[in-house]
């Protein structure tokens, strides 16, 4: 009579590939049957505001960057003509 005993690491190693199949499963079981995914209208629309807010951002991003940079350059002008 031989016995099939399997070690620890043999054991975990099954547990883990079994555990693995069945997280891939049920994603793919979530990402098909209970995700609502948008209409192709809906998409466009949020690319859209996505777009419009990033070009609003950027031109307050450039508008503070000029007005710091003049005021740096205005504050070494006039510390530079005090040393004078």
């Amino acid at each position: 009579m031989c016995l099939d005993v399997k070690s620890p690491a043999e054991r975990t190693s099954k547990q883990e590939k079994r555990h693995m199949f069945n997280y891939f499963k049920e994603s793919y079981n979530e990402l098909v049957n209970k995700v609502t995914w948008p209409t192709f209208a809906q998409l466009q629309s949020s690319t859209i505001v996505v777009m419009v807010a990033s070009v609003i951002f950027a031109v307050v991003v450039l508008a503070m960057d000029l007005t710091f940079e003049n005021l740096m350059s205005l504050v070494y002008k006039t510390l530079g003509n005090l040393g004078r």
